[in-house]
């Protein structure tokens, strides 16, 4: 925690704290101290305890992922207040997880919108990897349906389902197009540039467009 204490960056907390994370450390200094302790799943779940948000993500770097049980894995991520921890314990734990599938579902259906996202980071994940078993279409009934009403960070994590199904599975593109253009949500997001719009439009047709050129040659 003192050495944590001592990577404290002013302007680092600033800039995380237009995120809403509390924490001021830089994450490439977060990233090799993780390096030096490797593998600590003991150290790891002591780290979480503390309820600080960099000791939280440095214990995210440092667990064993498959030691977690799932009851631990979805109070953790309930536990999980800021924004980049509640993301690097889904991509960095549960993903890595045996527990992963059991808690997609059980975390879409969840009323509380933050939990539901993790459960549709969970889906995006699924859409691009292992689509095998998964019902496309009534996913994209559901996002028609309830993404241009949903709280932000909700909305953010069916935006990209929305956008990884029209990006992976060409028969569903011109449907996951038009569901993006009628809804027009993030359509007017400031990106840098450079950058791709999160505009599922936009951004389906840019990563299509990279995917065909890439084959191409």
């Amino acid at each position: 925690m003192a050495e944590l204490a001592g990577l404290e960056d002013p302007k680092s907390r600033a800039v995380n704290a237009k995120h809403g994370d509390d924490h001021g450390v830089n994450l490439s200094k977060l990233r090799a101290l993780a390096k030096r302790l490797r593998t600590q799943q003991d150290l790891a779940v002591r780290l979480w305890a503390t309820d600080d948000t960099a000791a939280r993500l440095l214990a995210l770097l440092i667990c064993r992922p498959k030691a977690f049980t799932r009851d631990e894995l979805d109070t953790m991520l309930r536990e999980a207040r800021t924004p980049k921890v509640h993301d690097w314990l889904v991509n960095y734990g549960v993903k890595k997880s045996p527990h992963a599938e059991e808690l997609r579902l059980v975390w879409s259906a969840d009323p509380d919108p933050v939990v539901a996202s993790a459960g549709w980071a969970l889906t995006t994940e699924r859409v691009a990897k292992k689509p095998a078993g998964l019902d496309l279409a009534g996913l994209l009934d559901v996002i028609e349906a309830r993404m241009k009403d949903a709280p932000e960070r909700l909305q953010w994590a069916m935006n990209h389902c929305l956008a990884q199904i029209g990006i992976e599975h060409p028969d569903h593109r011109a449907r996951a197009m038009d569901i993006g253009e009628r809804l027009g949500v993030l359509k007017d997001y400031p990106t840098p540039p450079g950058c791709t719009s999160p505009f599922a439009p936009v951004w389906i047709a840019e990563m299509v467009r990279r995917q065909q050129g890439g084959s191409g040659g």
